[in-house]
């Protein structure tokens, strides 16, 4: 049996955060080296997060970068088992290294493409083996959903209280908080486009046959309901299009204006709730 000192059980334990125990078999079980005895942490961990793939992970985090100077974004979602593991400062740093590696690295296309990247918070460590490590303190199953990148000056904001939402915002101009409050009212909101160009053609189409039905189901001559439409799809864009819905922080104005009085123009958006 390999010499396994104090020193190195203390070493391992503080890298890996496990019992004692733990960590005096897998340096028995590698012969004393500390870097090795991670590797079979984690090749043990692998095989019990494998048992363990179907349950449920209906909480997470949404891990989120921007650097308006730097002229990147990005968005990562991570879903787990329970709310307390979600709120633990380990799920919080796993997500944010995500969002920020997915930023200012090379991008990627797939989780698995950015979990084989390099974490930015721990040397020498990818982004897979810090989730491995974070399995096996806590034993739940960690899942990275979705990820979003976003190569333009961004503002991004998340909100944590309940149920997890978080939005990336692009822009053209501005300042990192004008933008950052902008993404606040997306969480907020329900938009579905930035201007009324960007919605769906068809969407807007049907939209418009909808209230002429209304009409005339109210009884309105046709050369009125011509008059009328303008009017009623007034409330239909300011539903679902972000620059003409009043903003959240001061509904005197529009979102719209409030970008153009911060010398801001709002490029594209992606809101997300957690799960959906």
């Amino acid at each position: 049996m390999a010499n396994v000192t104090a020193s190195a059980v203390g070493e391992l334990r503080k890298k890996t955060g496990l019992p004692l125990m733990e960590c005096k078999k897998a340096l028995a079980a590698s012969d004393g080296d500390v870097e090795a005895a991670m590797k079979h942490l984690r090749e043990q961990g692998k095989k019990t997060a494998e048992t363990r793939l179907g349950r449920d992970t209906d909480f997470g985090r949404i891990g989120i970068f921007a650097d308006m100077e730097a002229g990147v974004g990005a968005m990562v979602e991570v879903q787990c088992e329970s709310a307390p593991v979600a709120g633990s400062d380990d799920t919080i740093q796993f997500a944010n290294d995500l969002a920020k590696q997915l930023a200012t690295g090379p991008g990627a296309a797939t989780p698995e493409e950015l979990l084989a990247q390099p974490s930015p918070s721990q040397s020498g460590v990818t982004l897979a083996e810090q989730k491995d490590d974070l399995f096996n303190r806590i034993r739940e199953v960690f899942n990275v959903s979705r990820l979003v990148r976003f190569d333009g000056p961004c503002g991004a904001y998340a909100h944590h209280a309940g149920r997890p939402l978080a939005a990336l915002l692009e822009v053209e101009g501005g300042s990192p908080e004008a933008a950052k409050d902008v993404c606040m009212h997306i969480i907020a909101s329900a938009a579905s486009a930035v201007t009324k160009d960007d919605l769906d053609p068809e969407l807007v189409a049907k939209e418009v046959e909808l209230q002429k039905d209304l009409a005339r189901k109210e009884g309105k001559p046709e050369n009125i309901i011509e008059k009328m439409i303008d009017g009623r799809m007034k409330k239909f864009y300011e539903q679902n299009v972000l620059a003409d819905q009043k903003f959240v922080k001061d509904e005197e104005k529009t979102v719209a204006q409030f970008a153009d009085e911060h010398g801001m123009k709002l490029v594209r958006f992606v809101r997300w709730e957690l799960g959906k």
